[in-house]
């Protein structure tokens, strides 16, 4: 069974979303416990924007989840997310920014990060980006749509430490190809997570992957 969808989506609709966060560089090559790392951290105030020109993924689930974490101003909050986990992904032309605002004395600094440019894709494993919104053409191969959340056992399974109800409703493929990737995240975290060709720039101002 095939399927593919076109269009943008936000996290109510659970529409398939990937790619790595500007955190998760820090662990580039590193094995965190074989992707078993729980996502229970809180997540910052800043979401960050990503682009790729192509990600293959094999062993694809999606739920829903609450990401809770804080405002830049140190108040709690929570974010309702899509969280998209693979068991292995390849993904091309990587970019992704975060903009932080209000810095004194020098006012909004953009970091972006761009990898897997040229022959060898960035490569990932046990990997879940937590999404809140995604534009992109997607290719499912063997999809099953409304199972719930803790049966869906062709990815790698609901990450240790998720808000997510395991009886809730998810989705879950043999494999998936997303292509013109636009999204913005909260958080991801990967078993291992390698960046061929990483570049990291800083800048005044606001300039984003898109």
């Amino acid at each position: 069974m095939e399927s593919q969808v076109r269009g943008g989506t936000r996290w109510k609709r659970f529409a398939v979303v990937m790619v790595p966060s500007v955190a998760a560089t820090a662990a580039i090559g590193v094995a965190l416990g074989q992707g078993a790392l729980a996502a229970s951290f809180s997540v910052s105030g800043q979401s960050f924007k990503v682009t790729t020109e192509r990600l293959d993924g094999k062993g694809f689930v999606q739920y829903g989840a609450i990401d809770e974490g804080y405002t830049l101003d140190g108040k709690k909050t929570a974010h309702p997310v899509a969280v998209s986990a693979f068991k292995s992904a390849t993904i091309k032309n990587l970019c992704q920014s975060v903009v932080t605002p209000d810095i004194p004395l020098i006012g909004t600094v953009s970091l972006m990060l761009k990898a897997g440019g040229g022959d060898t894709p960035v490569e990932a494993k046990n990997l879940y980006i937590d999404v809140a919104e995604l534009n992109a053409d997607a290719t499912f191969n063997n999809i099953d749509i409304g199972v719930a959340a803790k049966d869906a056992a062709k990815g790698p399974g609901i990450q240790k430490g998720d808000t997510a109800n395991p009886y809730g409703f998810a989705q879950q493929a043999d494999s998936v190809v997303l292509t013109d990737v636009k999204q913005t995240a909260w958080a991801t975290t990967a078993g291992t997570f390698k960046l061929s060709g990483l570049k990291m720039s800083l800048a005044k101002g606001v300039k984003e992957c898109y």
